[in-house]
């Protein structure tokens, strides 16, 4: 008996859905792999998928935990400090950016006045201006007014090439609320501001944590600036960091600490979009359906 052309289409959906899945899902699954083998396993020609012998010890070396492999003490203290530094400058970084960007994408999308176009447009061209292009002269400025190698140092940077993206996810989302409820608060005897930060901001919430998720993560993945104005722990960052993960010669990199380390910054990421899935798809799909 043939299948019905319904049957047929859910069939090839799943399977379409299933190699798009393992598609995505193999570099992931090849470096939690390689996150479990040994340096000698690591090293040969071709290994295979899964570990001959599974060990913690990448972990142990990455984290400290436990006993340390010889000539890999430096290894958990510098890891450390670069996720210490990590998480700290992107918080910071994150919290700002939020703040200013809640603020202009308010005065955007509310208020009328001259050259609003003109400042998306300029939004827009400077979260499209390539990175690489500014850092030989902010590693100059920053070594003239003492912000390189400091948290200031990337800081400033961030927020600068995070604020574009998240005026534009704002300001959309603020269009979609409707300026009634507002003018309604201001009527029941509240100002402007307790208007704004009572009844504006709730409703726009999943728009605040797109915004703040998309700049934490850029501030978290980040590489170009984070190697290029540092030159300590005191301030690196976890991609800088990890270009400094050395093996015993130039042809045997550490395979297993680099796919550890991987792991480890990986797992802040995937925890945070499972906690705010729902928040993330509102803001990005805000205003995409009018009516």
């Amino acid at each position: 008996m043939a299948m019905s052309r319904e049957a047929r289409t859910r069939i090839g959906t799943w399977v379409g859905f299933v190699i798009i899945l393992i598609w995505c899902l193999l570099p992931v699954l090849w470096i939690l792999s390689l996150s479990f083998k040994g340096p000698g396993e690591t090293a040969a020609g071709s290994p295979q998928f899964l570990p001959k012998s599974w060990t913690i010890q990448n972990y142990r070396d990455v984290l400290g935990f436990g006993s340390v492999t010889p000539g890999q003490e430096s290894t958990h203290t510098d890891f450390l400090a670069a996720l210490r530094n990590s998480f700290g400058i992107a918080a910071i970084a994150t919290f700002l950016s939020v703040i200013f960007a809640t603020l202009a994408a308010y005065a955007i999308a509310r208020l009328e006045f001259k050259g609003k176009r003109l400042v998306l447009s300029m939004a827009l061209a400077i979260a499209m201006f390539p990175v690489v292009s500014l850092v030989g002269p902010l590693f100059d400025l920053w070594r003239i007014v003492g912000l390189f190698n400091t948290w200031p140092g990337l800081i400033i940077p961030y927020m600068v090439f995070t604020l574009p993206l998240a005026i534009w996810t704002l300001s959309a989302f603020f269009r979609e609320i409707p300026w009634e409820m507002e003018q309604a608060a201001q009527v029941d005897g509240a100002t402007s501001w307790q208007a704004f930060r009572k009844v504006i901001v709730p409703l726009a919430a999943p728009g605040v944590f797109t915004a703040a998720i998309l700049t934490f993560f850029f501030a978290w993945n980040e590489f170009v600036l984070a190697i290029s104005l540092t030159s300590t722990t005191a301030s690196r960052t976890v991609p800088a960091q990890l270009s400094f993960f050395v093996g015993p010669d130039p042809f045997n990199p550490p395979y297993g600490l680099l796919a550890t380390a991987s792991v480890v910054v990986t797992v802040p990421i995937i925890i945070i979009v499972l906690l705010f899935q729902r928040k993330i798809v509102a803001g990005l799909t805000s205003g995409a359906v009018k009516g």
